[in-house]
């Protein structure tokens, strides 16, 4: 069973509980819930270890190779509808938690109901939450592992229950897969679980379903993106097959080293991730209860008149922002066409004055080439496209970095301009928390359009491999037929060239989409959370004023003992 010989880590579990009994006390129960869910975690001695990344990156398949155990629903469709965390128990058991707030036992074998996307699609059943307990040796020291709905998918709804679940987990695993390697959505959502945790763990999965030379192109790119992006060092990405070694069968590829990493977290880290874990819990939690203390406050001191006037305000401005973000989009589209004309039309430039200089030095290095065997003489040629490919393309690419960088910020400055001004005007109409948006870059108030570009370079692309290539190859090698090698040796490298100096329209196009879809996103959050708590606030002053002026104050006197109650607990 988990180590619960903890110190610490402990100390926050009074705190926790306290904090939950005065949430459900001001009405606020999913706060409650999330205190009482955290107090038993820690006091448990469980720390969170989330699964993160793109969906059908195989992380369900994953998990369930770490445990020995194929208990997690797997599929060939998008299967992960919710987020399920994996325990240790003695036995081989499933919960979950629906709406109404309480756990119900289920039978392992009928989680598929709960929690994949075709019986469960987007959550429509209204599942809190999901727990599995399997009798893993891995998890017997109290580490969790946490299996998340993939992003990227066309279910928007279940990568948001992933997003949501960023600030709970404690460390990760970021699943990537060879092509592509990376998504923005991946790197957005990277970067956020960076900036809650110290301890990343980098797995390239299904590395059986690719060659070695597409395994260390994808790696090597990720490795530079995510430094690029995390601004820390990428020591290692395994390579692992999950199904390899669910079946027990295959190389073990970097399979052990993953097991040891994990062990050696849970061993030396354990207990000051869960007590991190329930600091920040305290801290959290306690924010929201302090914002709604005070905003209670304002509303019983206001007159009630000058309250509906302020939460009419508030519906106004989130009103004129859906509707202003929502056109904003329309002409943020037309400027990504005008972008994408653009960088084609440099594309084509680039690819008029670059082919036929990078075809007549294929045509001198392949003249060099002296294989006689077929399949060597394919792969010697091809080699050479590639290298020239290369040499043009990426000093290109250098060049157009530069521009793209520009483009980008000239087309996303009315919209993050547009979006501060919302903030602004929500300020100015009460709320002035939402000036201080959660999860802003390097903590600064307001939004902004990230700048760095990464091109996916598509050097390594190679021509589809079959048994008929194979022995044509063999046959014209044996006949000395070099013209027709030559002639697939130009088409490939004319095709890198063009693959290639595509990625500068396409990265453009999909960092715009990124950014427009990330802020509309944080904007529809901070809405939801603005308009009901404003609402709620109102709700209450209007309740206790019809029970007279004896009623506001004693509220007032248990407001102000509610936030010394909250600001202890939450220092502690």
């Amino acid at each position: 069973m988990p180590n619960v010989d903890a110190g610490d880590e402990r100390d926050a579990v009074p705190a926790l509980r306290r904090l939950a009994g005065i949430a459900r006390e001001m009405g606020m129960a999913r706060l409650a819930n999330e205190a009482e869910s955290l107090s038993d975690r820690v006091s448990a001695g469980q720390f969170y270890v989330a699964c993160v990344g793109q969906f059908k990156r195989g992380k369900s398949t994953l998990l369930d190779a770490l445990v020995g155990d194929p208990v997690l629903p797997t599929g060939v469709v998008p299967v992960t509808a919710v987020p399920t965390v994996v325990r240790y128990g003695a036995q081989r058991t499933a919960r979950v938690r629906l709406a109404d707030g309480d756990w119900r036992e289920i039978d392992p074998d009928d989680l598929v109901e709960y929690v994949s996307e075709e019986r469960n699609p987007e959550n429509e059943k209204r599942v809190a939450g999901v727990e599995v307990s399997v009798p893993a040796r891995l998890l017997a020291s109290g580490m969790c592992l946490v299996d998340t709905p993939g992003l990227g998918s066309v279910f928007e709804g279940n990568a948001e229950l992933t997003r949501a679940l960023v600030p709970h987990i404690d460390a990760a695993i970021v699943v990537i897969g060879a092509d592509p390697p990376l998504s923005g959505d991946e790197l957005t959502l990277v970067e956020s679980v960076a900036r809650q945790v110290s301890s990343l763990l980098f797995v390239l999965n299904k590395a059986d379903r690719v060659s070695d030379e597409e395994r260390d192109a994808a790696i090597q790119f990720a490795r530079r993106v995510l430094e690029g992006r995390l601004r820390r060092p990428v020591d290692r990405i395994l390579q692992v097959s999950a199904i390899e070694r669910l079946r027990d069968g295959g190389p073990t590829r970097d399979w052990d080293i993953l097991n040891e990493a994990l062990e050696t977290l849970a061993r030396g880290s354990g207990r000051e991730l869960v007590r991190a874990a329930g600091d920040r819990g305290r801290k959290r939690i306690g924010l929201q209860l302090l914002a709604a203390i005070e905003q209670r406050r304002d509303a019983l001191r206001s007159p009630i008149e000058e309250t509906e006037k302020r939460v009419a305000a508030l519906d106004a401005v989130a009103r004129d922002a859906e509707r202003s973000i929502h056109e904003l989009s329309y002409l943020l589209f037309a400027e990504q066409q005008r972008l994408a004309r653009r960088f084609a039309a440099d594309r084509d430039e680039f690819l008029a004055r670059a082919t036929p200089v990078a075809q007549r030095e294929l045509m001198d290095a392949i003249a060099g080439v002296s294989s006689r065997w077929g399949p060597a003489l394919r792969r010697d040629m091809f080699a050479h496209a590639r290298e020239i490919a290369r040499r043009h393309v990426t000093p290109w690419l250098v060049e157009q970095q530069a521009n793209a960088e520009g483009a980008y910020r000239q087309a996303f400055e009315r919209f993050i301009e547009h979006a501060n001004a919302f903030l602004e005007r929500l300020a100015d109409a009460g709320d002035s928390r939402s000036v201080q948006l959660a999860g802003t870059s390097s903590g600064e108030s307001g939004f902004r359009a990230r700048s760095s570009f990464y091109f996916n370079e598509l050097i390594h692309i190679a021509q589809p491999a079959s048994p008929f290539r194979l022995l044509l190859d063999i046959a014209l090698g044996l006949l000395g037929v070099r013209s027709a090698f030559e002639r697939s040796a130009h088409r490939f490298l004319a095709r890198l060239l063009y693959l290639n100096s595509a990625r500068v329209q396409n990265d453009v196009e999909d960092r715009v989409v990124e950014s427009r879809r990330l802020l509309e996103r944080e904007i529809a959050a901070l809405l939801t959370e603005v308009r009901g708590s404003a609402a709620s606030a109102l709700a209450t002053a209007r309740e206790t004023r019809k029970a007279g002026m004896h009623a506001v104050q004693a509220a007032l006197t248990e407001l102000d003992a509610l936030e010394r109650q909250v600001r202890e607990a939450s220092a502690a």
